[in-house]
């Protein structure tokens, strides 16, 4: 057994965010959304693509249908908000939390390249950018013990995390679930790794929380020179930012709704305010129950070319509390 502190000790805690995206024959199947969102990534741009694969290990769920989603020419914006986000210091000319982001995945590369692929996408390089450093890590070389040949545990602090090469050729699998002599050891580590996995994962916090919305349209009128329907936008209760004022949460969402048709025009266009209020004890217990916006949309003009092509429906909503911006599109068709 050696002792080995050659990885950068005690680099600097950052909160990131563990996104594992597997797919599966059977996600495909049962899930169709999945797969689109899976073409769609296959679609990208190499400089998106580049973006999206280094961010995997941090980008939630919801920003990555974002963003996937999104029209080219609004990808590096969402990119710039999405730094801005993670930012622990606006008020500084550098963001830290990129800069370090970027700094662990060059290191793995450096240090883990005895896999088949890149360092950084290694079970070793994603805990090292997810945790930094390893207070110390200890190496077993082949020999010894069946149990405990060709194997590492970094320590965090007072917990393990242990990575076993089967088969000694220098690649290495994260451990979850191994019965050997080290049981007692992998459950407590499992156990101590899901919680610190669990802070890691707050990424947004109370003073930078992200918020989704969903919506739809639906048509109640559909005529050769008119059309009639509504526009209906839900946001969680508990995504919504608010100030106290008078016992009440309160806020305003300002709602910006832009159709354009193919060659890029706009044919309609809505801008409106919501006031929103809430008491606290209420709001715990609306924390995933939807606010309801509905928007009336009725179109009278350039029916004929909204039919032909393809015409793109934009949403914007800002939290005046915050300050929180978030924007998609969706294909409009009559």
């Amino acid at each position: 057994m050696s002792h080995s502190l050659d990885l950068e000790k005690k680099s600097k805690t950052i909160p990131l965010t563990l996104c594992l995206m597997l797919l599966s024959s059977s996600v495909v199947v049962f899930f169709s959304s999945s797969c689109r969102l899976y073409n769609l990534e296959r679609k990208l741009d190499p400089v998106y693509a580049d973006f999206i694969s280094k961010v995997r290990y941090i980008i939630t769920k919801k920003e990555r249908k974002i963003f996937l989603e999104l029209p080219a020419s609004e990808k590096e914006q969402f990119i710039e908000e999405f730094w801005e986000r993670r930012d622990p210091d606006p008020d500084t000319e550098e963001n830290e939390f990129k800069m370090e982001y970027f700094d662990r995945i060059e290191k793995a590369t450096e240090l883990f390249i005895s896999e088949a692929k890149p360092g950084w996408l290694t079970d070793r390089g994603r805990i090292y950018i997810l945790f930094g450093a390893p207070t110390d890590r200890i190496r077993y070389p082949m020999g010894g013990d069946p149990y405990s040949r060709c194997r590492e545990v970094w320590y965090y602090g007072a917990f393990p995390v242990v990575f076993v090469d089967r088969t000694c050729t220098g690649i290495y699998a994260l451990v979850t679930y191994d019965l050997s002599n080290i049981r007692e050891l992998n459950l407590m580590y499992m156990h101590e790794l899901t919680k610190a996995q669990a802070r890691a994962q707050q990424t947004f916090g109370k003073e930078k929380r992200f918020f989704d919305f969903k919506w739809r349209v639906k048509k109640d009128v559909v005529e050769a020179d008119r059309v009639e329907g509504t526009i209906t936008i839900e946001i969680p209760f508990g995504n919504i930012w608010y100030k106290s004022e008078d016992d009440m949460l309160k806020t305003v969402l300002d709602v910006r709704l832009e159709l354009r048709d193919s060659d890029g025009d706009v044919i309609w266009e809505h801008e409106e305010a919501f006031e929103v209020a809430i008491k606290e004890d209420e709001l715990k217990d609306k924390q995933k129950k939807m606010y309801e916006m509905e928007i009336p949309i009725v179109l009278e003009k350039d029916l004929e070319k909204l039919r032909e092509g393809k015409n793109l429906l934009r949403a914007l909503i800002t939290n005046r509390t915050g300050g929180e911006e978030l924007r998609k599109v969706m294909e409009f068709r009559l």
